[in-house]
Parts: C-alpha cells; structure tokens; sequence
C-alpha cells in the first residue's frame, strides 16, 4: 500500500512537472514540490472588476429558526422569489461529519488551519471599506455581519470576537446545534445568532447585514448564480461580500482533491467535486450579474513546512474574493 501511494504522489510530482513546461500553471518552489505546493507564498492582490471580462441549554434550533424567519425584522418582503440553493446531497454530506467541527485533528482540520489566514483577509478588507481601525482589538464594533453556511461556527467566532454583531446560518440543523453550544462556552461568543436556514430564507425575511460572508460554502450550492442573487439581496446597498472558494484548475484537482482527499486523507473523500468548483473570473461574472463588484482578490497557499497558511497574488488554487453591492440595482 505504501509503495503504492508512493508510486501515485511520483506520477502527480512527474504530472506537476509536464504542467508547469505546458505553462498550464506556474510555480514558486521547486520542483519536487509541485503537488505539496497546492499551496506556495504569497502577497495581496488588489482585483479590478471592472477590467475586460468576456465571460448553557440551549433551545430547539429548528423552533427558533421557524420563528425568526417567518416573522423576520420587517415580515415577508415583496422580494422576487428565490430558489433554494440547497443540496440535498452536499447536506446529507455534512451532516454526517457535523459532530467533529471543533475536533482540531478531524475533518475540519483544514478549516481551522486556514482561519487565521481566512480571518486576516476579511479584517483587513472590511477595515478598509468600513473606516475601521485595523489596529483595534474589536475594529467590527457596529457591524452587522453574516456568516452563510457557518456549519460549527469556526469563523462565526472570530467575527464576535472582533467585536461584529454576528448572524451564522446553516442548512444543517446538527451544525446550529454545535455552533450554539461551542459559543455559549464564552461571553464573547455567546450573543452570536445561530439560525438553521438557507439564504434565501432571510431575504424573505427581510434580513439585510452590513457585510455578507460565505466560505468554501458557494461550490456546495446547487446553483451559484441563485447563490450570489441572494447573498446580495442580504447585503445593504454599498455593503461588502466576502466569498472564498476552489479554483476549476488542473492544479486544484491534483491538490484539493487528489492529495488532500485521497493521498493525505485531511478531509473526507467526496467532499469535493471539481466541476462544482468556479474559476476567478467566472465568480467575478456572477457576481456583477447580482450586482456585486469584485475589488480584491487574494489566493490562499500551503506552507509543508510549517504547516500553515498564507494570502499570496496564486489563486490556482485557493481564492478569497472581496466585492461591494452597488448603491443601485443593475438589471
């Protein structure tokens, strides 16, 4: 078995090789790490959209759900009406894992690994758009923020934290579930608003948020131009959109799903389909049809010798996408 996964990863690094001379991708490190380097250095882009593009007890969580989204902050809104973007299959999928969200050494490993980096892109954008101080120890203080598809509440936290006023929704009611025990565990966690609902559910709840956040959630989706449609309904006009997702490359199946599902095994396999995941340009395109105007782009590398993660201008793989709703509704 072993000289087997050995035989694979020499296939994938002779592969890695062949791409880069093809110049399909191109690489910082060297050669020997062309699979492990899904993941290389990297510094900020800033993106231009407008550039040329052709193409304690806690309570029941489905009972608060069903309350909070029926009623809402202001009732039904007049809203167009959306369709779902839930999957059956991808929630079924997650379900099945929701009970190791806070094991460190589970599934989500990844996740928690990335977070930081995750966290570090959105500070930086939203203090920039908000005027906030990015110095500050909670610079989110009067923000109003979503987290969609927030599963166990890995990033819902950093956000409360931050001091922003979080709402986390999930598709997954063993999710909410999780979120709102893990938050009640500390104070400054335990106001964050757990609902088990999809997106669309809020805008016909009239829900709207200063910043609007869906990560590594929109290639789980069972359409991502509906997706994008309701996330900017849920965001305030002039507010910001944070998406991050996996890059539709040849790279990106050799290292997110070759290597990190079936050689490496950190997350389970299946849990990606690469003809689900969106390439740069084509999330850009999505979300200006909802829009949303892409003004900064970063992609997320793996550093294999330490261990963690950077923001780097490579979005072959990883990408984090910053954009804002424009003050008037574009048909």
């Amino acid at each position: 078995m072993a000289g087997a996964s050995l035989r694979v990863c020499q296939y994938l690094f002779r592969t890695g090789a062949r791409l880069r001379l093809c110049g399909i991708y191109s690489g910082r490190l060297p050669l020997g790490y062309a699979v492990s380097s899904i993941f290389l250095p990297l510094t900020h882009l800033r993106y231009k959209s407008n550039s040329a593009i052709t193409s304690a007890p806690i309570q029941n969580s489905k009972e608060v759900t069903n309350a909070r989204v029926t009623v809402g902050d202001g009732g039904v809104s007049n809203v167009p009406h959306l369709r779902s973007s839930s999957n059956d299959a991808e929630v079924a999928k997650f379900a099945a894992i929701a009970e190791t969200w806070w094991d460190f050494d589970g599934p989500f490993k990844p996740l928690h690994l990335m977070n930081p980096t995750r966290v570090s892109f959105i500070r930086s954008a939203l203090c920039r758009h908000f005027r906030k101080d990015p110095f500050s120890i909670r610079p989110f203080e009067g923000l109003k923020i979503i987290d969609v598809g927030c599963g166990g509440g890995i990033l819902s936290e950093s956000l409360a934290r931050m001091g922003a006023c979080v709402t986390g929704i999930d598709v997954v009611d063993k999710n909410i579930n999780i979120a709102q025990i893990h938050a009640g565990l500390d104070p400054l966690t335990s106001s964050i608003e757990y609902i088990c609902a999809t997106a669309e559910q809020l805008v016909t709840a009239n829900r709207q948020f200063d910043a609007v956040l869906a990560l590594e959630v929109i290639e789980h989706v069972a359409d991502p131009s509906d997706f994008c449609e309701s996330l900017s309904a849920l965001v305030v006009p002039g507010g910001a959109t944070v998406i991050s997702t996996v890059n539709r490359s040849m790279r990106a199946y050799a290292t997110a799903i070759v290597a990190a599902e079936y050689l490496l095994n950190w997350i389970p396999k299946g849990t990606h389909q690469w003809s689900k995941f969106l390439t740069p340009e084509e999330l850009v395109l999505i979300l200006q049809r909802a829009s949303i105007s892409v003004e900064e782009m970063a992609g997320f590398v793996y550093q294999p010798l330490t261990g963690q993660w950077s923001l780097s201008d490579d979005t072959s793989v990883n990408f984090i996408a910053f954009g804002v709703k424009g003050t008037t509704a574009t048909n």
